[in-house]
């Protein structure tokens, strides 16, 4: 699959999550309506709120982001160095310039977000600013270019937002059973019963499914991106030693959640980020990074 058929694959792919994300919704809301004694009503708050997630999904999820990151906007007189590798990246790439954020942060790493190239960001840690050289600064900011011109931004920025949602609404469920639940113990039919066990199952599997799927995405985006950048760098090594460098540090990065772990170049984690355990890597949010590094030296 070449870059343009990925690309045209990102755009419809996000329009089918967001479409796929209010059936789902609707219908565990209505499991769990049904399993709670409220009949249909939860099904309709359901549709009427999954849409409105959707929406600002689509146009704020870069602001959630940023904000759930700590990051913080600079301009070009903050760093010229920095913009000056955006900038001449962005001219190659044909892409227009993003705003460049920054984290308070040692540790090294970076990411993109945004819905389009037109409403992109890019943004790195002070620590990344720091520790590599401006070649493997370069690697790494490509790959991230990549993300952006792939549309990968907008793909992983609404699954981040959709797939909490989805933990959130069954950590609601769990918790009115515990605290409300035995308001209708007593008369619940064989019906209710169903629709019980059901939302049960719902809010246990459906967390854990969504975030594998998110996990899944993530880690086929960051090979397409590597490969994006060394091409639009024309220099592999450059983000293959960057690697490296963020493969040798061991600090975590704080800003980082489960939500958003999979939008970094590297898991920010660390904890397990590189572990060929069949079971710990598949809640990986990366690709190994050695086999990434292996691909672009061959390339």
């Amino acid at each position: 699959m070449n870059i343009y058929s990925q690309i045209s694959s990102n755009k419809t792919k996000t329009w089918l999550i967001m479409f796929l994300f209010v059936i789902f919704i609707t219908t565990i809301l209505f499991v769990y309506g049904k399993a709670s004694g409220y009949g249909l009503s939860y099904a309709g708050i359901g549709l009427i709120f999954s849409g409105i997630m959707v929406f600002s999904s689509y146009y704020y999820s870069d602001k959630m982001i940023l904000g759930m990151s700590g990051a913080k906007q600079i301009k070009k007189a903050d760093n010229p160095q920095l913009f000056r590798i955006v900038e001449n990246l962005c001219i190659g790439a044909g892409t227009p310039l993003p705003k460049i954020y920054i984290i308070e942060d040692s540790a090294i790493n970076a990411f993109a977000t945004g819905r389009d190239p037109k409403h992109s960001v890019v943004c790195v840690t002070t620590g990344i600013l720091g520790r590599l050289n401006r070649v493997e600064l370069e690697g790494v900011i490509a790959h991230e270019l990549s993300h952006v011109r792939n549309y990968d931004i907008r793909l992983m920025a609404i699954v981040v937002i959709l797939v909490g949602l989805v933990a959130l609404l069954a950590d609601f469920f769990m918790r009115s059973l515990w605290y409300g639940g035995g308001r209708r113990r007593d008369d619940r039919g064989s019906s209710q019963s169903i629709f019980l066990l059901i939302g049960i199952a719902f809010a246990i599997l459906s967390p854990i499914i969504a975030t594998l799927i998110q996990l899944a995405v993530s880690r086929k985006r960051e090979f397409l991106a590597d490969a994006s950048g060394a091409l639009l760098t024309r220099y592999p090594e450059g983000l293959a030693s960057a690697l490296e460098k963020i493969s040798r540090d061991k600090e975590p990065l704080e800003a980082a959640n489960n939500a958003t772990a999979h939008l970094y170049i590297s898991n920010p984690f660390k904890l397990h980020a590189n572990s060929k355990h069949w079971f710990t890597s598949l809640f990986n949010t990366h690709p190994p990074i050695a086999e990434r590094i292996k691909i672009l030296r061959s390339m």
